[in-house]
């Protein structure tokens, strides 16, 4: 999940950014990509099937629900734009992979052959990183 916005669940929080990494970074590797807004919840309770339901098909058009987004891109924010201690010009790239409660059981990231590739998703996202920032 790539996402284009943090929108903390249950506030008026809301924090749009620009994000490096695309959808199209991660396409072509067999993996499903999405691209949009992610709710950040307050915990893991709130993570689960009918929530992400809800804000798929509201207005927000979320593509996943976690819980850090929001408070790491206000903290971002208020230490690049406001409190001056990191440039304010910094570079995110963020993603997120869905990794410990899948909506099918057994289902799980490590369910298979880990082989050279490890856990893929872990690794493609590591990956893209690594070469957006030694190609920039």
């Amino acid at each position: 999940m790539i996402p284009t916005a943090h929108v903390f669940e249950g506030t008026a929080d809301n924090y749009p950014l620009e994000n490096e990494l695309k959808k199209e970074d991660f396409e072509g590797h067999g993996l499903d990509v999405y691209q949009g807004p992610m709710i950040t919840v307050l915990g893991t309770s709130l993570q689960n099937k009918d929530i992400l339901k809800f804000f798929l098909e509201s207005s927000w058009k979320a593509v996943g629900l976690e819980m850090e987004g929001a408070h790491y891109q206000k903290a971002i924010q208020a230490a690049s734009k406001i409190r001056n201690n990191i440039r304010p010009d910094i570079v995110l790239r963020y993603a997120y992979y869905a990794s410990d409660n899948p909506l099918i059981t057994g289902h799980t990231l490590a369910s298979g052959s880990l082989g050279e590739e490890g856990v893929k998703p872990t690794y493609l996202i590591t990956w893209k990183i690594l070469d957006k920032i030694l190609n920039s």
